[in-house]
């Protein structure tokens, strides 16, 4: 049996594309989330990052995180962006301008560049199928620009445009289910991930970079200022999302659903939102009414994975 050290360093390679001195918040998931995915994808790949916290927080001049090629797009157009990089490649390549390296391209953005700004153009690079991997680093929020509520922000969740007070729960409506609208546009991989899962966040990253076409995951980013949640509990955080149902992982590889991780019976809710401000107002009724609709979705993935 290969020793597990070994194994560990071969799914977890010393490469760095996010160099550390950035300007990340203490404790921040994405910051950590991002630094797994590119250790996964090497030094061979193209990065188009739309505006947030991760573009703020790394590329102030004259310094940058950054150590691959990377360019900053508007919130709208990163997956336009990204679309142009990869159609650029190939024109190159068939003309004989640069030689087939192999090169992939990758487009981030958080949950408001893509869920809500930016979604028209993600769906239509879907939908014309470039070949580029989309990682979308999920903190429930536009947190950049002040803790503003976003498609993605979870039911009851308090923010600054979503506050909770005696007329208000906070968040009233559900999180969007982005991989399985990603997945109706029928592409070759979705998956989502989670760092607090680092070596599976790994595997699905090199999946994702690995398949003929549009490949998507959605990365759980645990954002310790804008939930409230203390610094030095974010992979914590992260792991009891997963073991709560409140953000399953999963695959869709050419439609199939596949779970990666199946932790029955579910932890209960409470477990996961005692840790955190933003759910801190809500009622014992409204937690079990969360909770029931976190059962029932799940159970609906798990029929999908049984079909």
């Amino acid at each position: 049996m290969e020793n597990l050290g070994v194994y560990a360093a071969r799914l977890a390679p010393k490469i760095d594309g996010l160099a550390p001195g950035h300007r990340a918040c203490i404790g921040c998931g994405e910051a950590l989330a991002v630094r797994i995915a590119c250790k996964a994808m090497g030094s061979n790949v193209i990065v188009a990052n739309a505006t947030g916290c991760m573009e703020v927080i790394s590329s102030q001049l004259p310094a940058t995180a950054w150590d691959m090629p990377w360019i900053h797009t508007l919130f709208e157009n990163n997956s336009a962006v990204a679309s142009g990089i990869e159609s650029a490649l190939k024109v190159m390549i068939r003309k004989g301008k640069i030689a087939d390296k192999g090169t992939k391209v990758v487009a981030m953005g958080g949950d408001g560049a893509t869920s809500d700004i930016g979604f028209q153009a993600l769906s239509g690079a879907l939908e014309r199928g470039h070949d580029f991997l989309y990682l979308m680093f999920d903190n429930e929020a536009y947190m950049n620009t002040g803790i503003q509520r976003s498609s993605a922000t979870p039911y009851g969740a308090s923010t600054t445009t979503s506050p909770a007070g005696k007329k208000s729960i906070g968040q009233k409506t559900a999180k969007k289910n982005m991989p399985a609208i990603v997945a109706a546009h029928d592409i070759p991989y979705v998956a989502t991930a989670c760092p607090s899962y680092p070596f599976d966040m790994m595997e699905k990253v090199k999946k994702g970079l690995a398949v003929n076409g549009p490949a998507f995951i959605s990365v759980f980013s645990v954002c310790p200022t804008g939930w409230r949640s203390s610094p030095d509990l974010s992979v914590k955080l992260g792991r009891l999302a997963v073991q709560t149902g409140a953000f399953p992982l999963y695959e869709v590889e050419n439609g199939q659903y596949k779970l990666s991780l199946d932790p029955a019976p579910l932890r209960p809710i409470q477990e996961y939102f005692k840790l955190q401000g933003r759910f801190r107002h809500l009622s014992e009724g409204t937690v079990k009414q969360i909770q029931e609709k976190i059962i029932s979705d799940y159970e609906k993935l798990k029929r999908k994975v049984a079909c």
